[in-house]
């Protein structure tokens, strides 16, 4: 399925007019329907942009024109690259891939099938996590709002604007946020400190020692 199809096919299953699309886009509704049509094809901005509004990887917009995504990479058969947004501040209350929350764009390699669902990155601050994850990791996040006993999550806590990781146990009614660096104290979740799941850690990249 051709790129511009792609986009026609999302949009109406989101129930989306091409006007409405355009204005969440900043472009015109008929530069909307120059892609629908084929007539013109979306710069890769407005790829990135419509995976965000739509919910879905960028290669569910391009279908088969990988090739047209920017790279000098020739990634060897059966791995799959997939541009996610990096998620820096969250605005209280709203979707956790808004555009106001992005503060840019990683490309992620994956050697098996793609996770479904929506996929952003976050960076690693600090030191709670090691030796799991180092600080200034970039983690890959599967959002979803819960997650099981001993994985790590990323966690809204008292309403906080970036998200901490770490794993999560029940006990109870309480949810216990644990680093895996024992110098780091437990932090407890309860109605006086509440938090919210935004997401799953599903993998991390990090830089060699003293390297950015």
């Amino acid at each position: 399925m051709d790129i511009g199809t792609q986009i026609k096919k999302l949009r109406r299953e989101r129930k989306y007019t091409q006007a409405h699309l355009a204005e969440l886009l900043g472009t015109k509704p008929t530069t909307v329907a120059s892609w629908e049509q084929g007539r013109n094809k979306p710069l890769m901005d407005k790829v990135q942009k419509m995976s965000i509004i739509f919910g879905v990887p960028i290669s569910e917009i391009v279908g088969g024109e990988d090739s047209d995504l920017p790279s000098n990479i020739i990634y060897p058969k059966g791995l799959k690259r997939v541009t996610i947004p990096i998620i820096g501040e969250i605005a209280c209350g709203d979707p956790i891939t808004a555009e106001e929350n992005i503060e840019g764009y990683t490309e992620v390699i994956f050697d098996k099938s793609v996770p479904s669902g929506i996929l952003f990155a976050l960076h690693c601050k600090g030191h709670s996590m090691e030796p799991t994850i180092p600080d200034g990791s970039m983690v890959v996040i599967k959002s979803q709002p819960t997650v099981e006993d001993g994985e790590i999550a990323a966690v809204l806590v008292d309403d906080d604007n970036e998200a901490t990781l770490k794993r999560v146990k029940h006990q109870g009614d309480l949810v216990m946020l644990m680093p895996d660096n024992k110098e780091y104290d437990p932090i407890i979740l309860d109605k006086d400190h509440p938090g919210r799941i935004v997401g799953k850690a599903i993998r991390y990249t990090a830089s060699l020692s003293g390297e950015e």
